[in-house]
């Protein structure tokens, strides 16, 4: 017989990128007494890995737990950018309800739409919140209505139109009902959840199944599967086996060995677990995302949806440039291969795959970001290896016609640049789907274009509408194949010799375009030094010194003013390299280079082209 479980509450918190979501759950944290009064609190305490504070993202959903009124209420701090939205789609199968966190300034947002349209078809209860209603420039009622809207647009039923809506600052920690009520804090947030989101049911006198949301990686216990009792009651020590819904033939038989609930930031182990509950288990080497615990006498898995496929691939490969192990400790094509296989111990939505090479991988991923990301922490762990250009993965359909991932851009961009952004996009394949005015002098374009014409783009954007302009994309699925594309008008200036560049060398360079390094900097003949403003790739030789004569000494060169070098970060790097170079990855530098570094050969293999 089901029972409900009233002590208990399972919410997730969903909204677009830099809404608000992490903030909130600190504050509900902290109100919630989880930390002492005079206990130093990081902001943004969720956002544990180093990359997710320096961006200011979620990249890993996270779990926590707080009691109010004797009630525990699980709360789950999910991603916002689309790259990640496999992680969101699967944790919305461990909760009952969500928090919608909605910008009062920005309002709906393309993510929004996404995540909504996710808890919306699993039926689930929404609360929604106005967030930075302190803004000065918020403006919280319209942003309900284009709320109320977008619900109706999702063809959401009568009960979730019904739904509460409350007004917050996460950053001051207060949240209200109306917007003319005190500022106090969140406890009109706190008795919203106990009210509205149902607690969550289940059969604790039925055979136990848990079904498997997410994976934990930890050095010391392996892997550690993240889930929701459905029924029945999990304890330590049980016998039960591992199935898989979307895989039949998956049947294993394990032991629970550790039992982990969730309270405030930490796990606390316990004995045993009741239905509803959120648990973490330890000492299952070969569980996976989606898989079910369920007990030996009755394996019945619990449907769950497919992880989304990659869209995006690169080849990540041993370095062999001239300058190859100077500066990472970990080099060869064993440990490269080693880290790349253990990443997919956490990200379910990442593909590694072996080539004819033994030095290169093939690495799929969801999008540029997902990517960039993977190859930042391994560059941070000491690793030195090169990768390739992001391709896109393409696929055919029955009547073998090329298939390519598709993707919706909104751009929020200022009136005066929508002519160079449009044609920009258009170029790039895009088709213009709609345009319309929104407030502060803005106007919002939504296209429709293939992934690859998204591929390189970010940075000119920025450039194009001087940092005002903002791009969000989501993921549409596969249409027919658009025809050919050029990534880069641009050509390459390569170091024609090895050495170190020097001022006269660089000063004579400098009038054939920009350039990427300064003097001093070690090069090696094939490395891309700068960027030539036309299309073909020019050799220049950034080492070449001054002959000295008895009339011209060498102080004449003090004289010599070099323009300041272009500084690329990693995102920038990776957009800018064209198909036939590598990116060379090293904990202290990062290079360009043509793949094939010998003049002569290269020039062969452009001709045979």
């Amino acid at each position: 017989m089901k029972i409900k479980r009233e002590d208990v509450r399972n919410i997730a918190i969903i909204a677009h990128v830099d809404h608000g979501k992490t903030t909130l759950v600190d504050n509900l944290l902290k109100q919630s007494g989880v930390f002492r009064a005079n206990q130093e609190v990081v902001e943004r305490v969720m956002d544990s890995n180093d990359i997710e504070r320096e961006r200011g993202i979620t990249i890993l959903s996270k779990n926590t737990a707080v009691t109010y009124k004797g009630t525990k209420i699980n709360i789950i701090d999910t991603p916002g950018h689309a790259d990640f939205g496999g992680e969101v789609e699967r944790v919305l199968k461990m909760v009952n309800g969500v928090i919608l966190v909605v910008d009062a300034y920005e309002g709906v947002m393309p993510q929004t739409k996404f995540v909504l349209k996710k808890a919306l078809e699993l039926d689930l209860y929404v609360i929604v919140c106005i967030n930075k209603i302190d803004r000065p420039e918020a403006r919280p009622l319209e942003v309900v209505d284009e709320t109320l809207e977008l619900f109706m647009d999702l063809d959401a039923s009568d009960e979730q139109l019904e739904c509460p809506f409350l007004f917050a600052s996460a950053r001051d920690g207060y949240a209200k009902k109306n917007l003319e009520d005190p500022n106090v804090d969140m406890t009109p947030l706190f008795e919203t959840i106990l009210e509205y989101i149902p607690a969550p049911e289940g059969d604790p006198d039925a055979p136990v199944q848990t079904l498997i949301s997410t994976i934990d990686y930890n050095e010391y216990v392996g892997r550690i599967g993240i889930g929701k009792v459905d029924n029945g009651r999990l304890a330590v020590n049980q016998e039960c086996v591992l199935v898989n819904h979307h895989d039949p033939d998956k049947f294993k038989k394990i032991k629970i060995g550790k039992l982990y609930e969730f309270d405030g930031l930490n796990r606390v182990e316990v004995k045993e677990a009741n239905v509803g509950a959120i648990v973490a288990i330890s000492g299952i080497p070969e569980i996976h995302i989606g898989d079910t615990i369920c007990s030996v006498d009755h394996p019945d898995p619990i449907p769950f949806q497919k992880i989304s496929e990659p869209t995006i691939s690169m080849y990540f490969m041993v370095n062999d440039s001239p300058l190859a192990g100077q500066e990472g400790k970990y080099i060869t094509s064993r440990h490269i291969r080693d880290r790349l296989f253990r990443e997919l111990n956490t990200d379910v939505s990442l593909r590694v795959e072996e080539t004819d090479s033994p030095d290169c991988f093939k690495v799929s991923g969801r999008g540029e970001l997902h990517l960039s990301v993977l190859i930042e922490n391994m560059r941070r762990e000491n690793f030195e290896f090169a990768v390739s250009k992001a391709e896109v993965i393409y696929k055919y359909n029955e009547r073998n016609q090329k298939l390519e991932p598709m993707e919706i851009a909104y751009v929020d961009v200022p009136e005066e640049f929508t002519g160079v952004v449009i044609q920009k996009l258009t170029s790039r394949k895009g088709e213009l789907q709609g345009m319309s005015p929104i407030s502060g002098g803005y106007t919002r374009l939504e296209f429709s274009i293939p992934s690859r014409g998204l591929i390189g783009y970010r940075g000119e954007f920025l450039t194009d509408t001087k940092g005002n302009g903002i791009i969000n994309t989501v993921f549409e699925g596969y249409g027919p194949y658009k025809g050919d594309l050029t990534y880069r008008p641009t050509g390459s200036l390569i170091a024609y010799e090895a050495g170190e560049a020097i001022t006269y060398g660089l000063y004579n360079a400098q009038e054939r375009g920009i350039l990427f390094i300064g003097p001093g900097t070690k090069v090696y003949s094939g490395m891309v030094v700068g960027q030539n403003p036309k299309a073909e790739d020019i050799e220049i030789n950034v080492c070449k010194t001054k002959k000295l004569t008895n009339t011209r000494s060498s102080s004449a060169d003090e004289a010599l003013r070099l323009t300041p070098p272009k500084i690329m970060s990693l995102e920038q790097c990776l957009e800018f390299i064209d198909t036939d170079e590598l990116l060379e990855i090293t904990p202290k530098s990062l290079r360009i280079r043509k793949k094939i570094l010998d003049p002569m050969l290269r020039k062969r293999a452009s001709f045979k082209k």
